[in-house]
């Protein structure tokens, strides 16, 4: 077993197919194919299975997985401090809810660790594969909320993933409107008052269900409903319908530009946004550091 046949495996998991893993690795398709059969021929397992619509990894294979990217990073630490450390590429992924104190985190992380070199991951993504993402250790760390509706399923869910979750504070229910929407000027909005505003959540893809869903308060019955897949998306209908989304109430300006507010939302409900990571792992220098500034940026939220 060597390092690179570790990076090969990796890269297929990643990439989904045998083929886009050997362009980016600039290697032969049927030299990766040969030397994953010699991996798994000397592991003695079978870490991809072979269908008709591709590969899949197999359950050992995650576990094998999961591994492999722990011995990577460690090789790439000892690489940065023994050898040229002006060769070596700075790594570090989260994968988090659709939260504009991730990504504030994320800059300065990047502003601290960055360099000339490095290879920075931000998945804003949908909640199932926040777990998954951190379960493979595609991410370091996942960030997403629980409330009163979905926590037993998704603590649940993440036990049984070998993971942890850390609670990072908890926040009362907001909604996010246009600064020129006909509510701006309330103190307080109810949810009688939104009912003829289009609703706006993100998609969950194959897991939809309200256990999954990054929006509070989702089983409620709602006239007018869109979804959508990214962020810019959501705020630029919010803008130009009058819609509404549900969240933490944590905005910032400089992201979201000047249009987008958030008004409490009069329900008797709480959003607690957590971390999760591997359960037994120690966290990375970057990991600790993207810890510290994600706290420095909700302090002031911390009911």
């Amino acid at each position: 077993m060597t390092l690179q046949q570790l990076k090969y495996v990796v890269a297929v998991a990643e990439k989904g197919t045998i083929s886009e893993a050997a362009k980016e690795l600039f290697v032969s398709q049927p030299g990766l194919t040969n030397a994953i059969k010699e991996l798994e021929n000397e592991m003695q397992i079978t870490i991809f299975n072979r269908t008709n619509k591709g590969i899949v990894v197999s359950n050992i294979g995650d576990e094998f997985l999961a591994y492999a990217r722990q011995v990577l990073e460690q090789a790439n630490l000892l690489e940065k401090k023994f050898l040229n450390v002006k060769q070596q590429s700075t790594r570090f992924s989260v994968s988090t809810q659709h939260y504009s104190f991730a990504v504030n985190a994320f800059v300065d992380v990047i502003r601290e660790f960055g360099g000339k070199r490095y290879d920075f991951t931000l998945r804003e993504t949908q909640t199932y594969e926040i777990i998954e993402d951190v379960n493979r250790l595609k991410s370091e760390i996942g960030i997403l909320y629980t409330s009163s509706k979905n926590e037993e399923i998704i603590r649940k869910l993440i036990k049984m993933n070998g993971l942890e979750i850390e609670e990072l504070f908890v926040a009362k229910p907001h909604v996010f409107i246009s600064s020129k929407h006909p509510l701006a000027g309330k103190d307080v909005i109810t949810l009688e008052e939104l009912e003829e505003y289009p609703y706006l959540s993100f998609e969950q893809g194959d897991y939809n269900s309200f256990y999954f869903s990054e929006e509070i308060l989702s089983t409620i019955d709602r006239n007018k409903n869109i979804k959508v897949r990214d962020r810019a998306t959501l705020f630029n209908l919010v803008i130009g319908l009058n819609g509404y989304t549900v969240s933490t109430g944590v905005i910032n300006k400089e992201l979201n530009g000047e249009n987008i507010i958030a008004k409490p939302l009069m329900v008797d409900e709480f959003m607690r946004v957590a971390t999760i990571k591997q359960r037994n792992m120690s966290l990375s220098r970057y990991g600790r550091a993207y810890m510290d500034a994600l706290k420095k940026h909700v302090s002031e939220y911390v009911l």
